[in-house]
């Protein structure tokens, strides 16, 4: 016999939709700031530093939400639900994240060095994707 779905705004949902969120402002604003300061730092020569500080004024709160929340979703869910292999992906998820959140800040205090400014963007966004894939899967 099947269990009846029920539908209902809980705590969980709250968590749920606010993780989603963040994750949302983290690396889809990387994105979008990825494409237009540049084009908008040629179109008026000094705009994208403030464009992309601007983000930064977003995208730091949403990174630490997105944590917070991740870490409040791993703790509802009791270890007896969990398998190894759901334990080393959340793990490595983490790792990720953390890696992202470097890479962030490492491209925040580059100053003029392009190419490290690029670099840690670069690592920054393919680490948040990758652990965006992940949550996904977990």
């Amino acid at each position: 016999m099947s269990e009846v779905r029920t539908v209902m705004f809980d705590v969980d949902t709250l968590r749920v939709v606010l993780h989603v969120l963040a994750v949302t402002v983290w690396i889809g604003g990387q994105i979008v700031v990825g494409a237009v300061v540049p084009v908008v730092g040629r179109a008026f020569p000094g705009s994208g530093k403030v464009a992309a500080k601007a983000f930064s004024r977003v995208a730091w709160p949403a990174f630490g939400i997105a944590v917070v929340t991740g870490l409040w979703g791993m703790l509802a869910i009791p270890s007896s639900e969990t398998s190894t292999g759901w334990s080393m992906l959340l793990g490595i998820k983490m790792l990720l994240v953390l890696i992202s959140g470097i890479g962030a800040l490492v491209h925040q205090n580059a100053g003029d060095n392009a190419a490290k400014r690029g670099a840690a963007a670069g690592v920054s966004l393919l680490c948040g994707l990758a652990a965006l894939v992940m949550g996904v899967m977990l």
